[in-house]
């Protein structure tokens, strides 16, 4: 059969092809939904409020608020806690929050990592010891009506923490009284929290922290499954950050945590920090919400030496690079009661 002088050959093509099935749209496959979900996430926490006020989340035994800061809180102004610099109150900031960590960020970590791996072995800590740490910390204040912030002296914070959870452990810092610190056990060795919940990550007992997996992605979704909602990446470094200052972790563990950082993204690296006893190192950070928090390590060791937070952009609380807060570990060691000092710490 002859075809129709008015159809051309694209005419009939195009009618053939419609009388086809459609072509196949390809899967985007589970790590690309993965990644989609991330980027959906994200973008969905960089549409939170910020902030009015400098604010931080509160350390783990940290909410037992010291006397000159309930003071500063009863005359209007908002005391707030924080790891910072001492010194001049301007600090540089990394730029930028990319979507992964930094390539610097990434080696500097894996560094930090292997000498952690090939530190010294701690001494066995008891199930009936406390666990010391002695650092040196400041508070940023900011007026109720706002404004500028306004650093508090550095002074002495000292903290004994129930290796096991079974008994309340202290808090003193230099220029307040004493505080008593619920047993993160709730009173029954190795038994729940004050709610029954058990030894977490946002409330750890050595022991809770020396069984930690050593495996850095496991390690990271630990963490993570552990968050509070909100900014899941910050939530997590918040946590790695606090469990550095705040517990005595073995080698092992202290590894996995950097390379557990390795995988947060939007880790950079600042070049310069000085930490609240005035030691200058190298810093790896994160900044979320108008605020970075800096990790401060000793060039040549890699040791952790404390946190600075400072802020990320301009507001009324200052410019940006205004540091909000400090703190340095100066000690850590194990004893057998509280307010007693160790025979041998780090």
């Amino acid at each position: 059969m002859n075809a129709r002088p008015d159809r051309t050959e694209a005419t009939e093509r195009r009618e053939l092809a419609a009388l086809l099935p459609p072509p196949a749209v390809p899967d985007l496959g589970a790590d690309r939904h993965r990644l989609l979900r991330e980027r959906l996430v994200r973008a969905a926490a960089s549409d939170e409020p910020r902030r009015r006020r400098v604010t931080r989340r509160p350390a783990r035994f940290r909410i037992a608020v010291p006397a000159l800061a309930c003071a500063l809180a009863v005359a209007g102004v908002l005391a707030v806690d924080h790891g910072g610099a001492a010194g001049p109150n301007r600090a540089a900031v990394a730029e930028g929050n990319a979507a992964t960590g930094t390539a610097e960020a990434v080696r500097l970590l894996d560094r930090i990592a292997l000498a952690a791996a090939g530190g010294p072995e701690q001494p066995p800590v008891r199930a009936d010891q406390f666990v010391y740490i002695e650092s040196r910390v400041a508070y940023a204040a900011q007026s109720a009506d706002g404004g500028p912030v306004v650093m508090a002296p550095v002074h002495t914070r000292q903290v004994w923490l129930s290796a096991d959870g079974s008994r309340p452990g202290l808090l003193r810092e230099q220029g307040g009284p004493d505080s008593r610190l619920d047993a993160p056990g709730g009173g029954a060795p190795g038994g729940g929290g004050p709610r029954g919940g058990g030894p977490s990550v946002h409330a750890p007992t050595h022991a809770y922290v020396a069984a930690l997996p050593t495996d850095p992605d496991a390690l990271l979704e630990l963490i993570r499954d552990g968050g509070r909602g909100g900014d899941p990446d910050q939530q997590a470094f918040t946590a790695i950050g606090d469990l550095l200052a705040e517990t005595w972790a073995p080698p092992r563990v202290g590894a996995a945590l950097y390379r557990a950082a390795e995988r947060i993204p939007g880790v950079t690296v600042v070049p310069s920090a000085v930490d609240a006893a005035g030691r200058e190192g190298v810093a790896v950070a994160r900044t979320a919400h108008g605020q970075q928090t800096q990790w401060i390590f000793d060039r040549t060791t890699y040791v952790f030496l404390g946190e600075r937070t400072v802020l990320g952009e301009d507001g009324d609380a200052g410019p940006a690079g205004t540091v909000v807060g400090t703190s340095a570990v100066l000690t850590k060691g194990a004893t057998d009661r509280p307010g007693e000092l160790p025979s041998a710490a780090r």
